[in-house]
């Protein structure tokens, strides 16, 4: 394919000449990466790249998507399971080379530009013997990361991204730039805080740092049975609040740092991080490390970006959809260990992250990440390479979810794919929908960002 269906209605000259930073079209030598997102089974064709050098370049990219009448999308990490990172014959903002970070003086907070990945970042003020909470992946965007909610290693001790975003830098529907914060356009700082792009495009955020250089933490593998899945669940949840747990079920594939006695039988696969005091720490993890003789132990005294090293290549395709719940069952887990055995993909898994604490002491009301009464998070997930096969692995996830117990309380949208207006409300639950709704009519009423899990303006 060799253009675009809407490039013929789109000037890259006149878009070239109004910014700072590069734009890339099709006929550039850098345009088959430049388009490129995390999801390699991705394989859109915009018809112009804007590499932007800050937030006038972003106004005006805004600007001339809407007086042309082209669609946008938004790019920080390109993590979006859905390809909203890139778009068929529109204009994309790519935000990677905004990656400014100022840490204040006195150490307690960061204005950092949202092109930065979450392992640069952390990186950075680690240096500095400072964290925020993040996501669990180095190449997402921090911008995705943190307008979707957060869901990282601290969560139990300092929450979600979320709780720890003080103002941002917000470019809206109009290509005005505004700063966000409780005490400048308060409405705008309630919806950005969970409900994505939906409402502008947040080209910096002002983030609150805490005062942690080493942890204890890394990878334990166990072999998984429902008595061992059902106590790691019993363990984080009895756990103080500075260990936070990311766990997979799944079936261990022959990488390095898993023994081969291991390979092709059911692990559970733990992350943990304890960001109390390390004298403390063998007592804390004692529990864990009593569920079954572990495969791998690699838990240890770290610094805390190490957290972050070790990822894998992108995945081509990837099913999957994911659930709060309150508990899983014995027969859940037993469920759990029996489905994956039917799925034929390359990689799958059943993801579960132990919440509460300082995430739960947050009213649902206060953001529009709204599911902060919900003890555990669930997400499944299957990797796989031939796009003929989507419906299989489509249907393989929704039969697992269903036979769990997914009720209709929603989802993260950080880990959704492109989904039906209906289970995007669901993500939204009570008033949190309707409020959006209404923001979103005031901030964006013809809908200019939605490449994202949209939030339609409200009628009238």
């Amino acid at each position: 394919m060799s253009s675009t269906p809407q490039s013929q209605h789109i000037s890259i000259a006149d878009l070239r000449s109004d910014l700072n930073g590069e734009v890339i079209g099709p006929d550039d030598a850098a345009y088959d990466e430049a388009r490129q997102v995390f999801f390699k089974g991705v394989d859109r064709r915009p018809a112009a790249v804007a590499r932007v050098a800050g937030a006038d370049d972003v106004a005006r990219v805004i600007s001339f998507a809407r007086d042309n009448g082209v669609e946008l999308a938004v790019r920080s990490g390109g993590h979006s399971r859905a390809g909203y990172g890139t778009s068929e014959g529109g204009v994309v903002i790519d935000l990677s080379g905004m990656r400014a970070l100022d840490i204040a003086p006195d150490l307690k907070t960061a204005w950092v530009e949202t092109g930065m990945t979450a392992g640069e970042y952390t990186e950075a003020v680690g240096e500095q013997g400072r964290a925020t909470g993040l996501g669990d992946t180095g190449s997402v965007g921090i911008g995705g990361i943190t307008l979707a909610g957060g869901i990282g290693f601290m969560v139990r001790k300092n929450g979600l991204t979320i709780d720890n975003l003080l103002a941002a830098e917000v470019v809206n529907a109009d290509g005005e730039i505004v700063q966000v914060s409780q005490e400048s356009e308060p409405d705008l700082f309630w919806a950005i805080r969970g409900g994505e792009g939906n409402f502008g495009v947040a080209t910096r955020l002002q983030l609150r740092l805490h005062e942690i250089s080493e942890i204890v933490g890394g990878m334990l593998i166990l072999p998984a049975n429902p008595e061992v899945i059902t106590g790691f669940i019993e363990a984080a949840e009895a756990a103080p609040e500075e260990l936070s747990t990311i766990a997979a079920v799944m079936v261990a594939p022959p990488m390095p740092f898993i023994p081969e006695e291991a390979h092709g039988k059911p692990v559970l696969l733990v992350q943990l991080a304890d960001v109390g005091p390390i004298d403390q720490s063998q007592g804390m993890l004692a529990p864990f490390r009593a569920l079954g003789e572990p495969y791998a132990d690699m838990v240890r005294p770290m610094p805390y970006p190490e957290m972050y090293e070790g990822e894998g290549p992108p995945p081509r395709y990837s099913a999957g959809t994911n659930f709060f719940a309150d508990a899983l069952s014995p027969a859940d887990t037993a469920t759990i260990l029996e489905r994956l055995y039917q799925s034929t993909a390359m990689m799958k898994a059943v993801q579960l992250r132990v919440l509460g604490g300082a995430l739960a002491r947050v009213p649902n009301d206060a953001t529009a990440f709204a599911h902060r009464d919900r003890r555990l998070f669930v997400n499944i997930a299957a990797m796989y390479m031939d796009p003929s096969e989507k419906d299989t692995h489509d249907a393989w996830v929704a039969g697992l979810a269903d036979s769990l117990g997914k009720d209709d309380s929603g989802g993260y949208v950080g880990f959704l794919a492109e989904e039906n207006e209906e289970t995007v409300r669901a993500a939204y639950p009570g008033p949190t929908w309707d409020r959006l709704r209404e923001l979103k009519r005031r901030y964006d009423p013809e809908n200019l960002f939605r490449l994202n899990h949209n939030i339609p303006p409200a009628d009238g």
